[in-house]
């Protein structure tokens, strides 16, 4: 068994003794083949690739981090991504998320607020031959509204709220994946659901642990 199966397994058992606070047992099939595709020492720095495939956070420069492999799974199951769907990332980060959010929806459009982390996550997703995936600069809490209704979004650092302009920008019958709180103090990952009536339903997923979201 590589490193990269063995994960799968430890994510596996994070989700089942996590289910009666998430719902899910376990990933979805077509989440933990996207979790396989990706290689995550694609998207860390090089003094931590031999820390690729452990089930913790890595720091990837800039007071960021690349998130545990078990949340990154987590919340894109959260988001039942579908083939068709166009995905917004509030968070670019590394580009990890976004590589395996492109295995699995149509398109992803990611913002991230620190231009040479931007950068690195364009070449490290270019060396990987992922091409769904459009990045830019800019304040994630506004969102990018050029692109939207989304069918998902997914946000990669915690806010004191949710910023009502991604609500806006969720299509009907979409959903948000975010966390809430301060940094470094109690978050909770919350999923955001918008029904096919435009009216919003937000439900306590999990308490959880990320870098502050900058911006509006």
């Amino acid at each position: 068994m590589d490193a990269r199966d063995r994960l799968i397994d430890e994510i596996d058992a994070e989700m089942q003794a996590t289910a009666r606070w998430t719902g899910r047992r376990h990933l979805a099939p077509r989440v933990r083949a996207a979790l396989l595709a990706v290689r995550r020492e694609a998207f860390v720095p090089a003094a931590s690739r031999a820390e690729a495939y452990e089930n913790h956070p890595l720091r990837i420069g800039h007071g960021q981090t690349i998130s545990q492999p078990f949340i990154v799974a987590l919340m894109t199951d959260l988001l039942d991504p579908d083939p068709d769907h166009i995905v917004l990332e509030v968070g670019t980060g590394s580009g990890y998320q976004a590589a395996v959010l492109a295995k699995l929806v149509r398109h992803v459009y990611s913002v991230e607020c620190i231009p040479a982390l931007s950068t690195q996550a364009a070449t490290a997703l270019a060396d990987e031959g992922i091409d769904n995936v459009k990045l830019k600069v800019g304040d994630g809490a506004v969102g990018w509204p050029e692109h939207a209704p989304y069918d998902g979004i997914i946000v990669t650092a915690a806010g004191p709220r949710i910023p009502p302009a991604l609500v806006a920008q969720l299509r009907p019958g979409g959903r948000m994946v975010i966390p809430v709180g301060y940094q470094h103090e109690p978050q909770t990952l919350m999923l955001v659901e918008k029904d096919s009536e435009g009216a919003v339903h937000t439900r306590e997923v999990l308490s959880v642990s990320f870098v502050k979201l900058t911006g509006g």
